[in-house]
């Protein structure tokens, strides 16, 4: 099995490079992120809290996500729902960085994600820790990365598109607090993996991005 890992801070875009690369080499596209939202969507709609580590852990457990390809998009379901939209708010965002430093969240996660990429010929997956944790054995590993206050121009931009009016100042806060507890956390933290390609694209566009690293992944898979 041919995996591409890709790792980087929120914002950095590495949704959209996966999502574009898996389509350009005919993979399928694992969106870690999207995956501790959905669980962060249902943890929400249970009530609990998010300091409560314990039945956090347990429906990490008990969750069963699904990606299903649909015209040329890919969507997120949360048993038999599609909640690919209902995970893009910014209260879940925030709340999936929150409960995502569980190690007993993280460990279900990982298998589940693990579990999913084994169903697959070709996978590329992006998260926080797919190339150090997950996915440490990829067949190319990637560091996305760009100053925080470029990224949040880009989620303040991502959210305008969404209807979302949030100010700058807020959207870098959170940003820079979202890279500190991904930074700080005991399990799994964000970390450049010693084999990656680091690629940073401050000013760069999202073609630009993707070019740069599909040439890559070329390269790497004998496609050059």
């Amino acid at each position: 099995m041919t995996i591409i890992a890709i790792d980087g801070p929120a914002g950095s875009g590495k949704s959209t490079l996966a999502k574009n690369l898996a389509r350009a080499l005919g993979f399928v596209f694992l969106d870690t992120g999207a995956m501790y939202r959905a669980l962060a969507l249902a943890a929400q709609r249970a009530g609990i809290a998010p300091d409560d580590e314990a039945r956090l852990t347990e429906l990490a457990h008990q969750i069963t996500l699904r990606f299903v390809a649909q015209n040329d998009s890919q969507r997120v379901l949360l048993g038999d729902e599609d909640v690919s939209d209902a995970i893009r708010t910014p209260e879940i965002s925030d709340l999936a960085s929150r409960i995502s430093v569980y190690s007993g969240v993280r460990r279900a996660m990982v298998a589940l994600q693990r579990a999913l990429a084994a169903q697959a010929h070709g996978v590329v997956a992006e998260g926080r820790d797919t190339t150090t944790v997950v996915f440490p054995n990829a067949t190319l590993k990637i560091y996305l990365d760009a100053s925080p206050q470029e990224r949040a121009r880009r989620r303040q931009h991502q959210l305008q598109l969404q209807g979302i009016e949030e100010p700058y100042e807020k959207v870098l806060q959170e940003i820079l607090e979202r890279d500190a507890r991904d930074l700080a956390r005991a399990d799994s933290p964000l970390r450049i993996a010693p084999d990656a390609v680091v690629v940073q694209n401050d000013g760069w566009t999202k073609e630009q991005t993707f070019e740069h690293v599909l040439a890559l992944c070329r390269e790497r898979l004998g496609q050059a």
